[in-house]
């Protein structure tokens, strides 16, 4: 099964700090965002990662190429731990796809139609961060459960903010597990039908990406992978995994991403008491 990571985006809530670098190679402690993502498809049985890249992206080429200078130089200075990291990152299975304009997500996971073929896929946004690697697991259990249904991952927001996500309409099988009957773009708070929104984490059949091949620009003038996923429930099940609060991690804004670093921080006792000394001190 392949993995799709769309990374082609500007970045523009962290410029200037994207100008040059872009968002998915920020750090999250020891290792920039992207790279917590392909290890959380590859931990789910992706066999290989596609990023959909952009413009102005070496960076990220680079980051998952072999390097081998700088680790015979880090041998070389007895540090072999950092060695170890660094050919890690440049051994693991991703490939590249550009996407030579910004058309919307749709598009963009449609950049790697060639390469998903007739499998099922999973699609995983960048800026979400799953650091145990249950998510993508679970989603594929439900998968094969329920005869090779797409499943999509939700999370539960305050009523006041629904209107910022796209949110999913359905009745709950069990805990944790919606059957999806609809989904509406970023609606009224009055017209939400539930509280839960999309989380960014996609396991979907082939016959989206026949649908994409198809779908009109919707909101914003962009091709919408939410347009599509609407005209799939017309002819296939679709089920939702609820992600709980300390699970996943959204790095999209500044304050997330501080956040996101604060919280991984406090699980790693190399990182906890430093970080609240320093806490303390300032206070």
């Amino acid at each position: 099964m392949k993995a799709i990571i769309p990374a082609a985006g500007l970045g523009t809530r962290f410029l200037p700090a994207t100008k040059a670098q872009r968002k998915e190679m920020l750090p999250v402690l020891d290792r920039p965002v992207i790279q917590y993502v392909v290890e959380e498809a590859l931990a789910a049985s992706a066999d290989e990662v596609i990023i959909i890249n952009g413009a102005k992206k070496a960076a990220l080429i680079e980051h998952f190429s072999p390097s081998p200078n700088l680790s015979e130089f880090l041998l070389s200075k007895g540090k072999a731990a950092l060695a170890n990291a660094v050919d890690h990152a440049g051994d693991l299975p991703v490939s590249f796809v550009e996407q030579d304009q910004p058309l919307g997500l749709g598009h963009a996971v449609h950049c790697a139609a060639a390469k998903t073929g007739e499998e099922p896929f999973y699609v995983l946004l960048g800026d979400v961060l799953v650091p145990d690697n249950q998510v993508l697991l679970r989603m594929l259990d439900v998968h094969k459960r329920y005869n090779g249904a797409s499943v999509i991952a939700v999370f539960k927001v305050p009523r006041e903010l629904v209107s910022r996500f796209g949110v999913i309409a359905g009745s709950q099988i069990q805990e944790g597990l919606w059957k999806v009957s609809d989904l509406v773009e970023k609606p009224a708070v009055e017209d939400a039908p539930s509280e839960y929104a999309i989380f960014g984490r996609y396991l979907l059949t082939p016959a989206v990406m026949e649908l994409l091949a198809h779908t009109a620009p919707g909101a914003g003038g962009e091709i919408q992978l939410t347009d599509a996923l609407k005209a799939l429930l017309k002819t296939e099940d679709m089920y939702a995994v609820v992600v709980d609060d300390d699970e996943g991690f959204d790095t999209g804004t500044i304050e997330t991403w501080l956040e996101t670093n604060v919280r991984l921080a406090m699980r790693k006792p190399e990182f906890a008491q430093m970080l609240k000394d320093a806490i303390a001190s300032i206070g």
